[in-house]
This record gives C-alpha cells, sequence and structure tokens, in this order.
C-alpha cells in the first residue's frame, strides 16, 4: 500500500512538476515572442526613420543640384526667368536641409554633420549668388568665369561630402539595427526549440506549445497584411506625390508666365510716369528750335547779330533735346556705356529735371554738394540710373510722399573700414529718405537677385542687387542705414579719381577747314537719305572728299570702284547689314583703313563688334565730327606702328 501511494505521489509530484514546467515554458515562450515583437517593431520604426533620412538627403542633393543647373542656363542665357528658377531651387534645397536636421534631432553625431553641412551650403550659396549678380549686371563674361571657377568650389566638395557621410552614416545605423533585429530572432528562435522539446515530453507544455506556434503564426500572418497594406499606402503615397509635383510645376511655369507679364506691365508703367514729362521738355525744346529758326529766317536778309542769336538759341535747344534722348537711351540700358571721369555734383545738379518728372510734386527733393572738386571714375550713365533707382525705391517706401535728399561728401577709409574697400579717398553719395524704412530681416537679404518686398508685379528684385554690383565693379561699396520707421539712407563709397571731369554740355562750333588743312578720302555709309546729305555735306564743309553709300551692301563693290580710301565712316543700325557686320565682313580689305561709327541708337548691335572703334553719338556738331575723325585717324596710325 506504501509503494503506490509513493508512486502515486511521485507521479503527482512529476505531474506537478511538469504542469509548472510546461507553465513555465508557457509564458517563457510568451515572453520570447512578446520581446521579439517589440523589437522587430522598434527595428521597422528605425528603418522607416533612417530611410526618410537617406530620402530627405537625396532631396536635398537634388536640389541642390537642380539649383547649379539652373544657375548655369541663367550664366549662359542671361535670362531673368532662369534666374528665378535657381533662386527658388536654392530657397527649396535650404527648406530640405532644415527638415533634415529636424529628423536627426535625436542624434547627436548627425547633427555635427548638419551644423558643418550648413555651414558649407550657406557658403555655396554665397559663391553661386555672387555669380548670379554679375549676370543680373550683365557682365556675361565675368559671370561665365566665375560660374566655372566655383562650379568644382571647395564648398561644393564640403557639401557634397558632408551629404554623403550623413547618408553613409545613416546606411552604417540600418546595417546595425537590422543586424540586431536578426539576433535577436536568432536566439528568440533557438529559445523556442528548446523549449519545444521540453513540451514533447510535457503533453500539456507540447499542447501549449502548440497553441502559441498558432498563435504566433496567425500574429505573422498578420504582420504580413499590415506589411502589405503599407506598401499599397506607400505606393499611393507615391502617386500622390508624383501629382503634386506635376501641379506645382505646372503652378511654377504659370506663375513665371504671369511674372514676367508684370515686369512688362512695371516697364509700361514707369514709361507712363515720364512720358507726360517728357513731352513737356520735349515741347519746350522744340519751340526754341523752331522760334529761333523762324527768327533767324526773318533777320538773315538784314544782316547784323540778330540771326546769329537766334541761331545760338536753336543750336542750345537742340543740344538739351540730344542730352535728354541719351538720358533716356541710358535709363533703358539701350546704349554702349563707358567709364570716365565725373564731378559727382555737376551730375547730381543735372539729374534734377529727371527726378523731379519721375518721382512727382509730392516728393522735395534736396540736394547737398560736398564734393569740393574731387572726381570718381564711373560710367556716367550707369551712376545717373543707381541714383535714379534709388529714388524710385525712396519714393515708394515713402508711399509718394515725403522729402528725398541726395547729398556728397569725402571720406577717407582705412584698410578694411568699409568691408572690401582699400584703404584710401572715397566720394560719399548718400541717398536718405523719411519713408518707412526697413527690419533686419530684410535689411540682411537687400542685395539679393530677384529679392523684394514690393506686391507682385511693383518690382523684380534686381534694382538693388544691380547698384551693389556696379558699386563693387567700380571698387567702392554701398552701406545702408535703416530702422523700421526711422528712414533709409543708402551711402555710395566711390574711390577718388585724380584727373579732369569730362563736362558734357554743348559743342563748341567749329569753322570751315582752311586750304592747307589735311584732306582725307571718306566712304559715308548711312542708309537714311537726308542724314547721308547732311553727312557728306558737313564732311565736305571740314574739307574732305567724301563718298556716299546708301546700302553696306553695296560698300564692297563702291570701295573696289573708288580706290583706296582714308577713312570709312558708318552708322550703326541698318537694313540688311549692321555696321559692325560691314566692317568684318570687308576684313583684310581695309586692315590700314580708320574706322569711325556713328549712332543715336546702338539698339541690337553686337556690343563686343563695336568695342576698339571710336563711336560718334548722334546729333553731332561740326567740332565733334572733327574731332572725332582726327581721332579715329590717330588710332588707326598708332594701331599701323604697332
Amino acid at each position: 500500500m506504501e509503494r503506490p501511494a509513493r508512486t502515486a505521489g511521485w507521479r503527482i509530484w512529476i505531474l506537478g512538476a511538469l504542469a509548472v514546467l510546461g507553465i513555465a515554458v508557457l509564458v517563457a515562450l510568451i515572453v520570447i515572442q512578446q520581446r521579439a515583437d517589440v523589437e522587430r517593431d522598434k527595428a521597422i520604426t528605425l528603418q522607416q526613420h533612417t530611410f526618410e533620412v537617406i530620402i530627405r538627403a537625396n532631396q536635398l542633393s537634388a536640389a541642390v543640384a537642380s539649383a547649379e543647373a539652373a544657375l548655369g542656363r541663367y550664366v549662359v542665357s542671361a535670362d531673368k526667368t532662369l534666374g528665378q528658377q535657381y533662386a527658388g531651387y536654392w530657397q527649396r534645397a535650404g527648406e530640405q536641409l532644415a527638415r533634415l536636421q529636424h529628423l536627426t534631432a535625436d542624434n547627436p553625431e548627425q547633427q555635427k554633420r548638419l551644423a558643418a553641412l550648413r555651414r558649407a551650403f550657406d557658403a555655396r550659396g554665397k559663391e553661386l549668388n555672387e555669380t548670379a549678380l554679375y549676370s543680373s549686371y550683365k557682365r556675361h563674361r565675368d559671370a561665365w568665369g566665375a560660374y566655372y571657377q566655383v562650379r568644382q568650389g571647395p564648398a561644393r566638395q564640403d557639401v557634397e561630402m558632408l551629404l554623403q557621410h550623413v547618408v553613409d552614416s545613416e546606411r552604417g545605423l540600418l546595417r546595425e539595427r537590422t543586424q540586431a533585429a536578426s539576433d535577436l530572432i536568432a536566439s528568440s528562435s533557438l529559445a523556442s526549440r528548446v523549449l519545444t522539446a521540453f513540451g514533447i515530453v510535457i503533453v500539456l507544455a507540447a499542447v501549449l506549445l502548440g497553441w502559441l506556434a498558432v498563435q504566433a503564426e496567425g500574429e505573422r500572418a498578420a504582420a504580413d497584411a499590415e506589411a502589405h497594406s503599407q506598401r499599397e499606402r506607400a505606393a499611393e503615397l507615391r502617386q500622390a506625390v508624383d501629382s503634386a509635383t506635376a501641379q506645382l510645376l505646372a503652378e511654377a511655369r504659370e506663375r513665371e508666365a504671369a511674372e514676367a507679364q508684370l515686369r512688362q506691365v512695371q516697364k509700361m508703367e514707369a514709361v507712363g510716369q515720364l512720358t507726360g514729362g517728357i513731352a513737356h521738355d520735349f515741347n519746350n525744346m522744340l519751340a526754341v528750335v523752331v522760334g529761333g529758326l523762324e527768327l533767324a529766317k526773318r533777320h538773315v536778309q538784314t544782316g547784323g547779330g540778330a540771326a546769329l542769336r537766334h541761331i545760338d538759341n536753336a543750336m542750345e535747344g537742340a543740344n538739351r533735346a540730344a542730352a535728354l534722348t541719351r538720358r533716356l537711351l541710358a535709363f533703358a540700358r539701350s546704349e554702349t556705356l563707358m567709364p570716365e571721369a565725373v564731378d559727382p555734383d555737376a551730375l547730381i545738379a543735372g539729374m534734377s529735371d529727371l527726378l523731379d518728372r519721375t518721382l512727382g510734386d509730392t516728393v522735395s527733393v534736396h540736394t547737398e554738394g560736398g564734393s569740393a572738386g574731387w572726381r570718381i571714375w564711373v560710367d556716367r550713365h550707369q551712376l545717373e540710373n543707381a541714383l535714379l533707382n534709388l529714388a524710385v525705391n525712396a519714393r515708394d517706401a515713402m508711399e509718394g510722399r515725403g522729402a528725398l535728399t541726395i547729398s556728397t561728401g569725402q571720406a577717407t577709409l582705412a584698410e578694411g573700414e568699409r568691408s572690401e574697400c582699400a584703404a584710401g579717398d572715397y566720394m560719399r553719395i548718400t541717398v536718405a529718405d523719411t519713408g518707412c524704412g526697413m527690419t533686419p530681416e530684410v535689411l540682411d537679404r537687400v542685395f539679393e537677385p530677384f529679392f523684394t518686398t514690393k506686391p507682385v508685379g511693383k518690382g523684380t528684385g534686381l534694382g538693388l542687387s544691380q547698384i551693389f554690383g556696379f558699386v563693387r565693379q567700380s571698387g567702392g561699396e554701398i552701406a545702408i542705414q535703416t530702422a523700421p520707421g526711422a528712414g533709409t539712407r543708402v551711402t555710395l563709397y566711390l574711390p577718388r579719381h585724380h584727373g579732369e571731369a569730362v563736362q558734357p554740355g554743348v559743342e563748341a562750333a567749329v569753322a570751315p577747314a582752311s586750304p592747307a588743312a589735311p584732306s582725307h578720302a571718306i566712304l559715308v555709309v548711312e542708309d537714311d537719305p537726308r542724314v547721308l546729305a547732311a553727312t557728306v555735306s558737313a564732311l565736305e564743309e571740314l574739307g574732305h572728299r567724301p563718298t556716299p553709300c546708301a546700302d553696306p551692301l553695296l560698300a564692297p563693290s563702291l570701295l573696289a570702284a573708288i580706290g583706296p580710301v582714308d577713312l570709312i565712316l558708318s552708322d550703326v543700325l541698318m537694313p540688311g547689314q549692321t555696321g559692325p557686320e560691314m566692317i568684318a565682313g570687308l576684313g583684310d580689305r581695309i586692315a590700314d583703313v580708320a574706322v569711325l561709327f556713328v549712332t543715336g541708337f546702338a539698339g541690337d548691335a553686337d556690343a563686343e563688334m563695336l568695342v576698339g572703334f571710336p563711336v560718334l553719338r548722334k546729333p553731332y556738331t561740326l567740332a565733334g565730327l572733327a574731332r572725332a575723325i582726327d581721332g579715329a585717324l590717330a588710332q588707326a596710325g598708332a594701331r599701323a606702328l604697332g
């Protein structure tokens, strides 16, 4: 009796032990499976985060590449639309970098890399913006050279290297996390096999383990279904992103077209603002010319000084009209412009009429001259355009009503006192207004191409960037003092020039050539018959031997017929062939012949083809024509001796 009792007790103990062991196996399986599920979900989340970081890095790289490609097209074509594309792409790249920094906020090492990437990105942006400034100012050769110089610059290599480091680091993290998940799954599988072996001995444990296996299989199936659902959602998301991208591109094209139309409207608005004043001035000048000639006609028969006085008045009115025409052409950037010694006080005084007509009667303009005889070496018309642009910006900041002050002064700067200015004497030209002023955020971006605070259609964002380029090209610097509600003071620092200033004014009359004056054979090429006749008469009055040519295409045959000539005097823009194209076509046949171009509007003529040749502006006096001919002949003689 005791043995069966002892056997039953052992059995009960064994069954109890088996039950406890089975429960332990079941608990162990449940814990291992739960841990594997948690770690798997964590690994999937980390992998998704890593994939998103890599995608953002690739998008940043693509945005930088797109911006550089757009800048390259802008440099080649000088199309402002492409310049706006470059600005948009570069702004998008900055947004991608900010998102990338936000995504990696939990990774100190990546944050260090991205901080270095931000510095390299800003340095690269400065290089590209300086290249864009050259094209914005139409310095195409400088823009091409700058673009090819910075195309493979250190900043670009730093950006690419740091981006690659970010991606490589994320890929390393992805490999480590994938390996850790694999190791966890492997250890979980080993523990499951060991516990399953115990379950073979323990029926209850085997049943429980079987049930757990069924449960695990169901969870895996659910996980597979969830993964399939996630893949479908990802595909839908990609499709939605593609559709949104296409829509954004279409909207960008529409916006660019609208901006182009608005820029044209802005130009027409500026022309409309000037039309009334220009018409008034021209009518006054024509009244002087017509009235003077009519009075001279009445007194020419009687003789005396009255006729000559009226002719002088008519000439003065005609010269004033010519000066206004040249200024308008320069304002429209239609003339080929050249630097010269300029008295800034005289230049500003000469702009008073143009400023009054442009700004209107509600803006009072004050000038304060302080140059004290100092001169600067600049392009007169570009400086006038810069001051006019600053005045228009000031008028807009004052909402069309206020006080504008343009003053000049002397300044002696030390090395590094004003950014890149070398030590020396500078003329200071200041344009101050009583407008709304600028915030620090606007001031930081004020020289960026295409940046503007004006409403859509009221500005292109190129005015201040062009002024910045002009001042830097002239060896100077620009400074701005402003605060919200306190107005704005824009100061141009331009190097002092030691030399006599060129004084634009009325040409002195020239007496007819004396018999002893040198006489030259001159071929005159001009398509307008009245201008051709007047030019031939003027040359004969100066004692030369002119031959008229009304068509540039006939010049080669006419040269062959009349024999050698000393000078070819040609208009620039003519039907069929321009003057520079005609001269280039004649080639070696006129190797020792002087060339003088005469034009009132260079227009679409290739400015490169005019380089090296003297240019006389229409209208001109006999004195101006005589000096231009002497200069062209002297230049040709020096070239032959050299």
